[in-house]
């Protein structure tokens, strides 16, 4: 990872897909996750809701969530309180995690139609 002056962090994010198939299990760790998330600043965007896939494959349940760092992302991910809520989502079902940084370029530039 390159070193990101301070004045221009950029917000990191968490992709997760998952399949539940132990709802005890899964309601244990969201109750576990939500002490590392409040620790870190996460926020979510998305946290399941109607979905459409248009290309690739789907999981049952998506979130997105959103930190106010990329680094804060990962230390919420390699945090003893997160650890400790892993060992409940690897029980609850299959779940897909991306950790990703938020990008703050250039975008397209409005149509004038």
């Amino acid at each position: 990872m390159t070193d990101i002056p301070i004045e221009h962090t950029i917000k990191g994010y968490w992709i997760a897909r998952l399949d539940i198939t132990d709802e005890g299990a899964y309601a244990e760790y969201r109750k576990r996750n939500a002490i590392a998330f409040a620790a870190f600043g996460g926020r979510f965007l998305v946290r399941g809701g109607p979905h459409h896939v248009v290309a690739g494959t789907t999981r049952e349940h998506n979130v997105v969530i959103e930190f106010p760092s990329h680094d804060a992302a990962i230390a919420c991910y390699r945090s003893p309180e997160y650890q400790d809520a892993l060992q409940y989502v690897k029980q609850a079902g299959e779940v897909d995690l991306v950790i990703i940084g938020g990008y703050d370029g250039p975008q397209p530039e409005p149509s004038s139609e």
